[in-house]
């Protein structure tokens, strides 16, 4: 009996260092994120699989999940996509399915822990780097993202990514800073999410980052207010609400009017698209990504149930636009038109069923910070998964299903919820 505690001990501790160095990675290393996700295919199946199909029946977010990965496993088996093609593009979706894995995984709550400290540590390297290149400590090194600049430090991934993934960070970090008790530690996170706050409204470009970071603060401040109220025995009202939004408008504002990189970023956006016309050839950054668009919707016109089949987008677009003036399309740039030109209005209903359950069932967590937080990655990937396709991109997708694991692996909730 001594002997199985110790090695179920083991299991544990080792699970636990797997899953930081996992957290710690997706900043930082594709390379790296692959050779830990055999890791853990193989840790996971010899040691947990038992556990992983359990949590697949009972665990509704791991159901969810699983089911919109069934749907784009159903969708290789039709269109003109070759099956090795199609398999390929199937594999860039695997996180979402390794989701009931990763929650065998974290079961203990030091182990969710790890994943959290492990993001958050390689987020404040990406911080500190992204600040001395930026005040021209550093210069940038070949192994900084090819883009990294004085002007716009990314540092470990593209830009848009970093700004993202550090919107999450600073969100992160205030829930952390509510619930301190150490004065230390609230002045610590306090300083991560100014820091954070500031790295990405005022250095490095990513629009995306910006309005992500815009609505969890406004998902912060409300439920921060929410939980103050409910302490008192009040409810959070309209006039509540009111009044949060009223403070967000003022944050917008002040922040444009502060950061001319913002400024001038925010009024190009409305200068292309206004710009824009169908098939004119407006090679800005808006323009092509509004022909994505109306191309992949005519797409989705025309195969409205189950979409073209997985991988099925190149081709499709290939045919839609005849002229094939934007080159090889294989990414809308948004997370809704990809999975629904790919499997229809079915599969577009089981990603907002993936987004629904997790809302739905956050109020079940534990904790205030489990609950929010959960909200909260919600909030971002729905956001941007209107600018980007995220759970196909590697870093945010492999990111979502560690987070959804993380928050959700002590889901007491199961079949009986309804």
């Amino acid at each position: 009996m001594g002997s199985l505690n110790k090695l179920l001990i083991n299991d544990v501790q080792f699970a636990r260092v797997l899953l930081a160095l996992l957290g710690f990675s997706v900043p930082i290393s594709t390379v790296l994120d692959n050779v830990l996700l055999v890791a853990v295919l193989i840790f996971g199946l010899i040691i947990c699989w038992r556990d992983a199909l359990k949590i697949s029946y009972q665990n509704p977010v791991a159901q969810a999940a699983l089911l919109l990965f069934g749907m784009l496993l159903i969708a290789t088996c039709y269109g003109e996509t070759p099956f090795d093609k199609a398999f390929g593009i199937l594999g860039k979706y695997l996180d979402i399915a390794m989701i009931p894995l990763f929650i065998a995984m974290i079961r203990k709550e030091q182990n969710r822990d790890s994943v959290l400290n492990g993001f958050l540590l390689a987020m404040l390297v990406t911080l500190i780097l992204s600040y001395l290149v930026f005040y021209q400590v550093l210069s940038p090194k070949p192994w900084m993202w090819w883009q990294a600049s004085v002007g716009s430090p990314a540092i470990f991934r593209h830009q848009l990514t970093q700004n993202t993934f550090m919107a999450l960070a600073v969100f992160f970090a205030l829930l952390r800073m509510r619930k301190a008790t150490v004065p230390f530690h609230r002045t610590f996170w306090c300083t991560l999410a100014v820091l954070g706050m500031f790295n990405v409204f005022f250095m490095v470009e990513g629009r995306t980052g910006y309005a992500t970071l815009l609505i969890l603060l406004g998902w912060f401040a409300w439920t921060t207010l929410s939980g103050y109220l409910a302490a008192r025995g009040k409810h959070i009202s309209l006039r509540h609400g009111i009044a949060v939004a009223l403070i967000m408008a003022l944050t917008i504002v002040s922040v444009y009017f502060s950061s001319a990189r913002l400024q001038t970023r925010m009024d190009l956006i409305v200068a292309e698209l206004g710009a824009w016309k169908p098939h004119a050839g407006n090679e800005t950054s808006v323009g092509i990504r509004m022909e994505f668009y109306y191309n992949t919707l005519h797409i989705i016109r025309q195969n409205p149930l189950l979409g073209v089949g997985t991988g099925g987008l190149p081709a499709a677009y290939a045919e839609q636009d005849k002229h094939f003036s934007l080159g090889r399309v294989d990414n809308p740039h948004n997370e809704y038109l990809m999975i629904s030109v790919q499997t229809g209005i079915i599969g577009l209903a089981l990603l907002l069923y993936l987004f629904y359950a997790q809302w739905r069932f956050a109020p079940l967590l534990d904790s205030a910070f489990q609950r929010d937080a959960a909200r909260g990655l919600v909030l971002a990937t729905m956001t941007d998964s209107l600018f980007n396709s995220p759970l196909l991109d590697h870093a945010p997708g492999l990111l979502f299903a560690l987070m959804s694991a993380t928050f959700f692996a002590n889901l007491k909730a199961s079949r009986n919820h309804g």
